[in-house]
Parts: C-alpha cells; sequence; structure tokens
C-alpha cells in the first residue's frame, strides 16, 4: 500500500517544478501589482500635481517642477524612519549578497517597502528604473515560498532566481530574458538543469499573467529592423560596441562616485533623496527626458524621432541623474537607465553615421536599438540577458548577429577597462570576488588577525647554532622561527633544513650565526590580510608556516599562521554563520506564523 501512494507522490523535481510555478504565477502578480501602483504615483504626483502647479504653462511655472520629485522624496521619509535601511538607495547588490553568500531569507515585508518606495521615487519623476526592484520582489516571493517549504539553502537560492526570473520576463514580456538575467545575473552563471529547470516555468507563467492583464505588447514598440549593407554596418555596430564599452565603465565608476559623495556630505539622512529629487528636477526643467523611468522617451529615439545633439547631451545628464536619485537615497534599479544610455548612444552614433553615409546605413533608430542592449550588458556583464531581451522586444530574427556582436564586445572592452559589474563594485571594495562562490568569500572575510598563533618563538640572528638547536628541542610543532635583528625587526627565517648540513660539526655550530644561514627572502603576511591570501601562498610556496608581522614597512613580528590555524578558522566561521542562519530562519518562520 505504501508503494502504491509513493507511487502517486510527486518527486523531487517534479515538487521544485510545481513550486516554480507557484512562485512564477505570484510573481505575476506582483508585477500587475507594481506596475500599477507606480501608474498610480505618476497620476497622483506628477500629473495632477504638475496640472495643479500648471507648470505646462511655461515660463516661470517651469521652475516649479522640482517640486514634483521632491513631494516624492519626502513620502519616502516616514517609509525609510519605519524600516531603517531598508527603503533608501540602490539594493541589488545587497539582495546579491543575501542570495549567494548569506541564507537567502528574505522577509515578506520587504515586497510591499520594494513596491511602495520604489513607486514613489519614480512615479514621482526621480530617475530610476523598476527593473531591479520587481526582480528582488519576485525573489523575496520565491524566498518567503522556500521558508514556507522549509527548504535547504541551496533549494532556496533555486526558489529566489525563478521569482527573479519571473519578475523580470512579466515586466519586458520577455520570458528567454528572464531565463538569462535570474541565470547570469542572480545565480551568477553557477546552476544546474533541475535549476534551470525552475527559471522557465517561473519565467513562462509570470510573463503568461502579465500577458493575460496587459496583452501580448512588447515593452517598447520597435519598427522594423534591418542591415543595410553588412559590409559597412557591421563594422560600424562593432566601433559603437568599444565606445559603449568605455561609456559603461565611466557610468559605473560615476554611480558610485556620486553615491560615495552623498555618504560623506553632512547632511541628514532624511533630507538627502529631498536634495537629490531637487538637482533631479532641475535639470528637467531643461532636459525632462531624464525624469522617471524614460521609456517614453526611448519609443522616440527607436522610431528615429531623437535629435543627436539633444541624445549626446543625454548620456550625460541621464548617467548624472540616475546616480544623483540612487545615490542620494531614492529607490530603484540601473536597468531602465541603462537601456535609456544605450538608446541615446547608438541614437546619436546612427544619426552621425546616417549624416555621414545614407546610402549604406539604416536609421538611427536601428542603431539606438543595439545599442539599448550592448550598454545593457556592458554594465552588468550580462550579454546573453541582453542578446535576448533585445531579440524578444523586436521580434526580428536579422537584430540577432549586429546585437550578439555589440553585447559581446561592449562586455569585453568593458571587462577589460574595469573588473566590475555596476552590482558588484562594494563586493570588491570588500576584497570578495563574489563569482568565487561563498566558500572563497567566507575565507576572503576573515582577516589572518584573528587566526595567528600569538605565543611564538624567535631567535636573534647574532645566536649561535647550537643556541638554536636547543630551540628546535623544545618546540613542540613548529618547524620555522623568525629571525629578529637587534632592534627587534625581523629580517629572516630559519629553518632545520638550514642547518642540517652542519648539525654534526661542533666547531661549525659553534662559529656559525643564525643570520648567516637564515633564509632573508622571506613571505610575510600582516593582520589585514585574510584568510584566502595565506592559503594561497601555502600552496604556491607549499609551505605550512608563514611570518605574520605589523607592516611590510615596520616587521615586528607578531606571530605566526600555519595551515592548521587557518582551515580551522574557516570551521569555525561556517559553523557561527550555519547556527545564525538557522537561527534567522527560525526567527522569521515565528515572527510570520
Amino acid at each position: 500500500m505504501l508503494t502504491r501512494m509513493k507511487f502517486f507522490m510527486p518527486g523531487e523535481s517534479t515538487r521544485m517544478i510545481l513550486i516554480a510555478a507557484f512562485i512564477g504565477i505570484l510573481a505575476g502578480g506582483a508585477i500587475i501589482i507594481f506596475r500599477e501602483s507606480v501608474e498610480l504615483v505618476h497620476k497622483v504626483i506628477f500629473v495632477k500635481g504638475g496640472e495643479l502647479l500648471r507648470i505646462h504653462e511655461g515660463g516661470w511655472r517651469l521652475f516649479l517642477l522640482p517640486l514634483l520629485p521632491m513631494t516624492g522624496a519626502a513620502l519616502l521619509i516616514p517609509l525609510s524612519l519605519m524600516f531603517p535601511g531598508k527603503v533608501n538607495g540602490y539594493a541589488f547588490t545587497k539582495f546579491l549578497r543575501r542570495v549567494n553568500l548569506e541564507n537567502g531569507v528574505i522577509q515578506g515585508r520587504n515586497i510591499f517597502i520594494k513596491i511602495i518606495a520604489t513607486s514613489l521615487t519614480i512615479g514621482s519623476g526621480n530617475s530610476a528604473g523598476v527593473e531591479g526592484p520587481i526582480a528582488q520582489i519576485g525573489g523575496a516571493l520565491g524566498s518567503k515560498v522556500g521558508q514556507t517549504s522549509r527548504v535547504s539553502g541551496k533549494r532556496m537560492k533555486v526558489y529566489i532566481a525563478a521569482g527573479c526570473a519571473g519578475g523580470v520576463a512579466g515586466i519586458f514580456n520577455a520570458p528567454i530574458a528572464g531565463i538569462f538575467f535570474a541565470a547570469e545575473i542572480v545565480l551568477l552563471g553557477s546552476y544546474e538543469i533541475s535549476s534551470f529547470a525552475a527559471l522557465v516555468i517561473a519565467s513562462a507563467l509570470a510573463t503568461v499573467v502579465s500577458r493575460a492583464y496587459y496583452g501580448e505588447i512588447p515593452a517598447f514598440p520597435i519598427p522594423d529592423y534591418h542591415v543595410i549593407n553588412p559590409f559597412v554596418e557591421i563594422p560600424l555596430y562593432a566601433l559603437m560596441a568599444v565606445i559603449i564599452g568605455v561609456l559603461a565603465v565611466l557610468h559605473i565608476r560615476f554611480f558610485y562616485f556620486i553615491r560615495d559623495w552623498f555618504r560623506g556630505l553632512q547632511l541628514h539622512e532624511q533630507l538627502k533623496p529631498i536634495l537629490g529629487a531637487l538637482v533631479v528636477g532641475s535639470i528637467g526643467i531643461g532636459f525632462p527626458q531624464v525624469m522617471g523611468d524614460g521609456y517614453v522617451y526611448i519609443e522616440k529615439i527607436l522610431a528615429g524621432e531623437g535629435l543627436v545633439w539633444i541624445m549626446l547631451a543625454l548620456i550625460v545628464l541621464k548617467s548624472f541623474a540616475t546616480a544623483i536619485t540612487l545615490g542620494s537615497g531614492g529607490a530603484g534599479g540601473v536597468f531602465a537607465p541603462s537601456l535609456f544610455i544605450g538608446a541615446v548612444v547608438g541614437g546619436a552614433f546612427g544619426g552621425i553615421m546616417h549624416w555621414l553615409m545614407p546610402q549604406y546605413t539604416a536609421s538611427s533608430g536601428a542603431y539606438a536599438t543595439v545599442g539599448m542592449g550592448a550598454f545593457l550588458a556592458a554594465s552588468t556583464h550580462a550579454p546573453m540577458t541582453a542578446i535576448f531581451l533585445l531579440f524578444e522586444m523586436t521580434g526580428n530574427y536579422l537584430i540577432i548577429i549586429p546585437i550578439m556582436i555589440a553585447a559581446i564586445l561592449g562586455t569585453t572592452t568593458a571587462k577589460r577597462l574595469y573588473d566590475d559589474s555596476i552590482d558588484t563594485v562594494d563586493f570588491t571594495r570588500e576584497g570578495i570576488d563574489i563569482h568565487e562562490g561563498r566558500e572563497v568569500a567566507i575565507m576572503k572575510s576573515i582577516k589572518v588577525g584573528k587566526a595567528i598563533t600569538e605565543d611564538v618563538d624567535f631567535i636573534s640572528e647574532n645566536a649561535n647554532i647550537n643556541h638554536l638547536l636547543e630551540l628546535f628541542r623544545f618546540a613542540r610543532d613548529s618547524f620555522y622561527f623568525p629571525v629578529v635583528n637587534h632592534k627587534g625587526l625581523m629580517v629572516g627565517v630559519v629553518s632545520m633544513q638550514d642547518v642540517k648540513n652542519i648539525l654534526h660539526d661542533e666547531e661549525q655550530r659553534v662559529c656559525y650565526l643564525v643570520g648567516a644561514i637564515c633564509s632573508r627572502n622571506v613571505i610575510t603576511l600582516t593582520p589585514d590580510d585574510n584568510l584566502y591570501d595565506a592559503m594561497q601562498l601555502f600552496d604556491l610556496k607549499g609551505i605550512d608556516e608563514i611570518p605574520v608581522v605589523e607592516s611590510l614597512e615596520d616587521p615586528w613580528v607578531l606571530g605566526m599562521i600555519k595551515r592548521r590555524d587557518v582551515i580551522a578558522a574557516y570551521n569555525h566561521e561556517v559553523l557561527k554563520r550555519g547556527i545564525s542562519e538557522k537561527a534567522e530562519t527560525f526567527r522569521v518562520l515565528c515572527s510570520s506564523s
């Protein structure tokens, strides 16, 4: 009887796919709520507020425009006071940390926080995108389902990625792009076939729900795409991709420069988003295209209606406005701004090339289309996401070749100039390579100073070999001893290997000094180095102990670090994190029940 029941019970893979389907449906519903919320705020604050202030009449009333985004920023204050650290700024990096380096437990309230905060920011005219937040909302839904199902951390990660795939797929009406977004950006390119199936199911069903409500309308209505002369235009697309790679790096570096500047600004934290909104609104007086997600102006560019000089100005202004909005504490993502900047770069480049060679090149809209994908790929280091997103948005197979070339060249150029994407800068600043996985990240997070053996013997360079042999005789488990000069600074390391040739010659043991036989070219570590670097040196040099000095300039011996000390410190940290993760999961489950 039990055997028959097991036959009809779903297997583990089937259960995961069914849960992924449920997550996809939830993500599709969240997309509808999110988009309607942004639209509602836009109508109430931006449209009705603009009518109330009669900004459309022009003249001096144009200078009232900054009041609209400032209103949205001011409405963030109560939310940020209620949920400190959950509302303000670009949060996708924190989300990646939670998914890939921590336990993946995301509280359900984050769903509502993201919807409200992002709607207030973008709907009131501040410069940001909805795609990053909807990915986090979908991921939070996946995490909540995983918590309810009491799954392992590895399975939790799959459910979160499935929610992200559904969110991006539904918002763009592009299911394949949603899959690759989750695989490339959220899972960092590391996934199994079983998890890939979950992404596919969630992405497909979220798109079905979104299409059922909004219809099969692409994110951008793109005119028919065609290549006029491939022998001329393919090299032009390649040149544009290199330019875009350079601009993407400048955009990333400027984005974090502005954010760092706001962090150091001596102003109350709740007032910084209002100041940022004032700056963005002031830019909007002359260039209203920078406000909001910019989708309306993108459509004009793709239709070939953009003016070259305006598009050239908007390359800088949109990047600046986005950095100001998110750096000052506004809520939102960088996906839509990346598409906007790519469109204006491509539109301007295509406009100039079409003016120079009208008989050999397509209109500026074609270059804007490819530019969107290339800039997105270069700034996120996710070329597959960009390629399939553009293909699904256009539905035109002819765009595949140009966008493949532009996305790969743009990403390669950006990586050559700057290792980080817009989402990994903070990890690199902390010495973490998030692509290397959780184990390496843990080792890089532990400093050598926490693992050294401080009770260490050392010997003077003026001591004779007999003194050294006495030291070796009483040493319990050390095979290397630091050698110090008369000032107490380390000048080398001595081992039993160094004395074996004179071990049986009493006269030489008395006459020879330790300083004459010790190794002077010594590898050292400082307390601020991390355990990953220490383990790399152990493996590279084939040794088991490394001296730890106060600094390379002032080599006072602080202790020795051994291979076993590194392993013990790593195991202790893993155990500590495992206990805290289980405690956090239990606390979240209890608070939600």
